[in-house]
């Protein structure tokens, strides 16, 4: 995308990074912020890793551009001077920008390549180990829901993720998981000497959580930033309602030369988060949890092959060489790595990757097609075998028309299904 804007700024074209909501929270360890200043801070820590010169657009905490632009983690728009939409990508693509502003504006003398532009590529800040404490490993999807911090003076150095099984969402009862990850934006690690991170949680209404409360583990090292993470069972809750989390911790700046205790606050609504995002392998499908990348082949995430490459390499090519060696590879890449490595030249790039994952996606197109009609079942609230257009999720909606074969103002099973084969 620099190279792009590198050649077209000077013919007139204006190019713009707009932040949105993190479809993936806990890529590279960055988490969902809770302010705008936040969201602030993580642009400027985006310019300084990134070296880019493209301005930067910040939405709202409402997430109002993201929800007006279609919700799609990584869209792409040309938009002409009066002002009409001439082009809209679900996924950006510069080298698709690149042919359109060809056409649209002309060709340039010299292509710029990304070695000429000599980037940055540096890697988030690391204020102690990571790697000390072992993740969760859950075996089942999990949904984001709503978190709503308690706001205070005090920065939320430490910041829930809350999700649920579908279960929970539909019967009342199933697993949650509650994560306190630290965020990079604070450089701020656990004080290891003292007590260890504790929760507790309210419920009412009948509903009970098992255990209410918690610990985090003893851990040798005196600091470290990986995520303290539990799993708790859920009972006898009802869609929409609230829990009253609590959470006690002891964080260190080194830099800034401070340890405190700190205490603060949510309110955890059980209900999706329609922007909560998704993290690789524990919120798609499964796995084990964190930081790690996608999992090739499996059908949770409903990502092309070349969207996971993408991302693989987003995570780990650090050097910015198009290229991942197995040290650099994520997790669930790193296991298969010498099937990717097709030239078993030690490296893996984007189209050894792509190959990699369109061969295990192979057969499994018709299972993820009933993960997706499943999912979408799911929204049937009352029971009816179809779905209205106030029931449907907003990409449903919007082609709610289309799906509607019959015109009776419902989808059901057969025109979903006919729907995602075309």
């Amino acid at each position: 995308m620099e190279t792009v804007y590198t050649d077209y700024a000077p013919k007139g074209v204006k190019f713009y990074y707009l932040y949105k909501a993190l479809a993936h929270p806990e890529l590279n360890g960055y988490v969902k912020p809770f302010t705008l200043e936040e969201r602030l801070m993580h642009v400027r820590e985006a310019q300084r890793q990134l070296g880019s010169k493209i301005t930067w657009i910040c939405d709202a905490m409402d997430n109002a551009a993201k929800h007006a632009l279609g919700d799609r983690p990584n869209s792409e728009f040309i938009i002409d001077p009066s002002g009409t939409i001439v082009q809209a990508r679900m996924w950006s693509d510069p080298s698709a920008l690149r042919a359109d502003l060809e056409r649209l504006v002309g060709s340039v003398e010299k292509v710029t390549q990304i070695g000429d532009l000599d980037l940055p590529k540096l890697k988030p800040p690391a204020p102690a180990a990571s790697g000390v404490v072992p993740r969760v490993t859950v075996s089942e999807q999990l949904q984001a829901v709503r978190v709503v911090p308690q706001l205070s003076e005090t920065p939320f150095y430490v910041k829930l993720r809350a999700e649920v099984s579908r279960e929970v969402l539909n019967s009342g009862s199933g697993t949650m998981y509650l994560g306190f990850h630290l965020d990079p934006i604070y450089g701020v690690h656990w004080n290891n000497l003292a007590d260890p991170l504790q929760f507790a949680v309210k419920v009412s209404g009948g509903a009970t959580i098992t255990p209410a409360s918690g610990e985090g583990p003893k851990v040798e090292v005196e600091s470290d930033v990986d995520p303290r993470e539990f799993l708790v069972d859920v009972s006898g809750v009802m869609v929409g309602q609230s829990l009253e989390l609590t959470v006690q911790y002891f964080g260190c700046n080194d830099a800034e030369g401070w340890c405190i205790p700190v205490t603060q606050n949510y309110t955890v609504y059980l209900e999706r988060d329609r922007d909560g995002g998704g993290t690789m392998g524990r919120s798609f499908g499964g796995g084990r949890g964190g930081q790690g990348g996608p999992r090739a082949g499996r059908g949770g995430n409903n990502r092309s092959p070349g969207e996971m490459a993408e991302m693989m390499l987003m995570e780990g090519d650090w050097d910015g060489d198009g290229k991942l060696t197995k040290d650099e590879a994520p997790e669930q890449l790193r296991g298969r790595f010498s099937q990717a490595d097709q030239n078993q030249d030690g490296f893996v790039n984007k189209a050894e990757i792509v190959a990699l994952v369109g061969q295990q996606n192979q057969g499994g197109n018709r299972g993820n097609r009933q993960q997706i009609l499943s999912q979408l079942i799911d929204q049937d609230k009352n029971g009816d075998g179809k779905i209205s257009l106030e029931e449907a999720p907003d990409p449903v909606r919007q082609r709610f028309e289309q799906m509607d074969a019959n015109k009776d103002g419902f989808i059901d099973q057969s025109e979903i299904e006919k729907m995602m084969q075309r």
